[in-house]
C-alpha cells in the first residue's frame, strides 16, 4: 500500500509539473505573422496563456498534455474521439461533406438541443462550433481533418476551460481532485473579454485587431482575430481569470463554410 501511494504521488507530481512547466526545449517562432507556430514535438500542439490567474502570468501547455489529440471521455462528452472517417482521394472535403460530418458528430452526443453553429476552414483542418439551441450559448469546439474527415475535440480552452463540456472533471478524478472548475457567474463580460484580447494583441501582435463579437462558451470566450478587416486566426479569453490563450494550431484561414460567420 505504501509503495502504491508513493507511486501515485510521483505520477501526480510529474503530471502537474509537466502541465505547469510545459515541454522542455520547445520554443515559439515569431516571424511577425499570425499565428505563432509551436516548435516542439512534431505533430503536437501547444498553447500559451497570458495574464493573471491560476498560473500567475505566462504559462505553457506542452504538446499532448491534458488529453491532446487522443482525448479523454468526460462528463457530457461524446465517446467517439476517433471521429468519422471519410474516404479521400487527396482533395479537401466539400462544404456539403464537412457539414454532414459536423452534424453527425454533434448528433452523436445524443442531445437534441445541440446544433452546429459555425464551420471555418483553415489550412490545417476545419474548425467547428457547437451551440445549444435553447440558450444560444456556445457548447464546445472541435476539428475535422480536411482530407479524411476524422473528428477531434479542439485542444486548449475547449478542453481546459470549458466548465460544462470540457474534460477537466475527468482529469480531476485521475489526479485526486486537485482541479476544481470555477462556479458561479463569470467575472469577465464579453465586452471586457474583447478589451483584454485587444490589449494582448496591442502588446504582442501590433496591427492585429480583436473582433467586436465574443462567442461565449462555458468558462471562456472565443474571439476572431482580424488584420485589415479579414479573419486571420482566433484566441480565447477565460471568463473567470481573464487569461488569454491564442489558438496556434489552425494554420492559415481559408474561409467560412456554409455562409457568413455567426449565422
Amino acid at each position: 500500500m505504501k509503495a502504491k501511494t508513493i507511486l501515485i504521488g510521483v505520477v501526480g507530481a510529474v503530471l502537474i509539473g509537466a502541465i505547469l512547466l510545459g515541454t522542455a526545449g520547445a520554443a515559439w517562432a515569431d516571424d511577425g505573422a499570425w499565428p505563432w507556430r509551436w516548435q516542439g514535438t512534431p505533430g503536437g500542439w501547444g498553447g500559451m496563456m497570458w495574464g493573471g490567474g491560476m498560473m500567475g502570468g505566462w504559462g505553457m501547455m506542452g504538446p499532448g498534455m491534458m488529453g491532446g489529440w487522443n482525448g479523454m471521455p468526460g462528463p457530457g462528452t461524446c465517446p467517439m474521439y476517433g471521429g468519422w472517417q471519410t474516404p479521400t482521394d487527396g482533395t479537401p472535403l466539400t462544404a456539403e461533406q464537412v457539414t454532414e460530418i459536423a452534424e453527425r458528430y454533434v448528433a452523436s452526443y445524443g442531445n437534441p438541443d445541440l446544433g452546429v453553429a459555425e464551420i471555418m476552414e483553415f489550412s490545417n483542418h476545419f474548425y467547428v462550433q457547437a451551440r445549444e439551441e435553447s440558450t444560444g450559448r456556445y457548447a464546445f469546439e472541435f476539428l475535422i481533418d480536411r482530407f479524411t474527415g476524422a473528428v477531434h475535440p479542439e485542444p486548449g480552452p475547449n478542453m481546459m476551460w470549458n466548465t460544462k463540456y470540457g474534460h477537466m472533471g475527468y482529469m480531476a478524478g485521475m489526479m485526486g481532485g486537485w482541479w476544481r472548475s470555477p462556479t458561479g457567474e463569470p467575472n469577465v463580460t464579453p465586452e471586457r473579454a474583447i478589451q483584454i484580447a485587444q490589449e494582448f494583441l496591442d502588446r504582442y501582435r501590433p496591427g492585429f485587431e480583436a473582433d467586436d463579437e465574443a462567442d461565449a462558451f462555458y468558462g471562456y470566450y472565443t474571439i476572431h482575430i482580424l488584420r485589415d478587416g479579414q479573419i486571420v486566426g482566433m484566441l480565447s479569453v477565460n471568463s473567470y481569470t481573464g487569461q488569454v490563450w491564442p489558438h496556434t494550431w489552425h494554420g492559415e484561414f481559408i474561409g467560412m463554410v456554409g455562409g457568413e460567420e455567426h449565422e
